[in-house]
């Protein structure tokens, strides 16, 4: 046996599929939640939250479906402490493989004080709920939400309340990203010592990353004797985020010297999966983000790049290749042909089929007779736009032609084609991209307001391809829209549209009224 597998095993819990949902703006479609999730499945996930079943019929029907196809992992649900929730959870997750209920409620002051339970009320709900849960699956896990400004006394009462009725899985939430390492460790410590029971279950840790302390607490809490993590992939979730499943892992795998843990990640995935979460949320990856950031193994000081033309180590813990990711950034160009572009695709993480390397073909020739040279972020962008179009979205943009300069006013004229009849409009505005945002407005009326509108080049050059990101908010829904394109007032026209296209999306969907953990 190796020394590895002596090693204590982490459980990897990722809640992309429902806190990472939560994010603002980060809605999912069913076809890319079923995406996302075998993508956790193959990549060696041992536990996929893949919603909050009761939310809605959206929700109920994601978390459902995963379950059949789930090959390895374990799919859970979330549900509140009340038997209505706890018996649609179990309906969406009980024809999985290992299907598991995941029940919380808010046990410090501040929350109990929402259902204005008592401390012994409440401690009777949790009971009832966990003890439904059980009686239903053998698999149940327990959240106390917002532990770490739970009462130690209490928190040890109804941990052990949890365990007795039947949990399995005792997860403990920093749910506002309150606490630090040291104190993370001493709850998870204190209740292994203190909680009669606790080393026959499994302690979880579920870290927020409001004081940009969420890893460190996670593998706070996994040295004092946590042996699950949740997390997303890219961080990504409300406020700040979660835990990001890429930094504990390969924290874990880089400095397996002093934190002698294993996982079953394939990390050689990351980077795929990063991108791919990228795409359908709508939230660009920051560029000095830990791990999957475009600047991850970047070098620009002339120290650094000598060093590691001498020797990699110098400079990088890591090699590129850990995550997936290509050392090799071929160029292509308007000579290269349909197996050159499959190959460079299969190369970045897609496996393309037929009609839609056809697809990104004509788009990539296209590209490439606008710019001299396509690199792989060209290409990813060009994925992502196409990713976009096989929606069969009902607002896309046909045409566009705007008049700006130094002499005002600049106008836009644009053409839309909304359920599959074309609009034309002539509008004006302060500066091209104003002017286009009121053209779109003109023909399609909304009453979402624009929160941010930002641009980023793709890669060098004055004849790269822009990335606009925008967010917009309409009545509490908030969704993010993104699309590249060489002129960036086009980028900006298509990532406007893409996102009142989930709007419309949005608007179909219900949330529920209580913030999970």
């Amino acid at each position: 046996m190796t020394e590895t597998a002596k090693q204590d095993r982490v459980l990897i819990f990722d809640t992309t599929l429902r806190d990472g949902e939560q994010s603002p703006g980060a809605t999912m479609t069913h076809e890319e939640k079923l995406e996302i999730a075998a993508m956790l499945d193959e990549m060696g996930v041992d536990v996929i939250e893949a919603g909050f079943p009761i939310a809605s019929e959206g929700d109920f029907d994601a978390v459902s479906a995963i379950a059949r196809q789930a090959e390895t992992a374990t799919i859970c649900g979330l549900a509140r402490a009340n038997f209505k929730d706890i018996d649609r959870c179990w309906e969406a997750v009980r024809h999985a493989r290992s299907p598991r209920i995941h029940t919380f409620i808010g046990t410090s002051p501040l929350h109990r004080a929402i259902p204005n339970l008592d401390q012994d009320e409440m401690a009777q709900r949790i009971h009832d709920t966990v003890t439904h849960a059980r009686n239903l699956c053998d698999n149940v896990q327990w959240s106390p939400m917002d532990a770490t400004r739970t009462e130690h006394d209490y928190l040890c009462r109804v941990v052990e309340i949890a365990i007795r009725a039947g949990a399995t899985t005792i997860n403990i939430p920093d749910t506002v990203g309150y606490t630090a390492p040291r104190e993370s460790a001493d709850l998870i410590r204190m209740l292994r010592e203190r909680v009669p029971g606790a080393d026959a279950i499994t302690f979880a840790t579920h870290c927020h990353n409001d004081l940009g302390m969420a890893t460190a607490n996670a593998l706070a809490a996994v040295e004092a004797g946590a042996r699950q993590i949740e997390c997303t992939i890219n961080g990504l979730g409300e406020r700040a985020g979660n835990t990001a499943l890429e930094e504990v892992v390969m924290a874990l795998k880089v400095r397996n010297d002093i934190m002698p843990y294993r996982t079953c990640i394939d990390t050689t995935k990351i980077m795929n999966i990063s991108r791919r979460v990228a795409t359908v949320s709508g939230f660009p990856v920051q560029y000095n983000k830990a791990i999957v950031g475009k600047n991850a193994f970047a070098h620009e000081s002339g120290i650094h790049q000598d060093g590691m033309l001498k020797n990699a180590e110098t400079f990088e813990i890591m090699r590129p290749s850990d995550i997936g990711l290509k050392e090799t950034n071929l160029v292509m160009g308007k000579h290269s042909g349909r197996a050159a572009l499959r190959a460079k695709m299969k190369d970045l993480g897609y496996d393309l089929a037929d009609n839609q390397l056809n697809d990104v073909f004509v788009r990539f020739k296209a590209l490439a007779d606008r710019k001299k040279e396509v690199y792989d972020d060209d290409l990813l962008a060009l994925m992502r736009d196409s990713v976009s179009n096989e929606t069969h979205d009902r607002i896309q943009v046909k045409f566009l032609r705007v008049i700006c300069g130094t002499e005002a006013p600049q106008s836009a004229d644009l053409t839309l084609v909304i359920d599959g009849k074309e609009h034309q409009v002539t509008a004006q505005g302060d500066g091209p991209v104003d002017a286009t945002f009121n053209a779109v407005k003109a023909l399609f009326a909304h009453r979402a307001h624009l929160q941010l509108y930002q641009v980023h080049a793709v890669t060098e050059g004055t004849d790269a391809q822009a990335t606009v990101s925008v967010r917009m908010e309409e009545e509490g829904k908030i969704v993010t829209g993104q699309a590249s394109d060489t002129d960036t007032v086009v980028a900006s026209a298509k990532a406007y549209v893409n996102a009142l296209n989930r709007l419309l999306v949005r608007r179909e969907k219900t949330r529920p009224q209580a913030e999970a953990v």
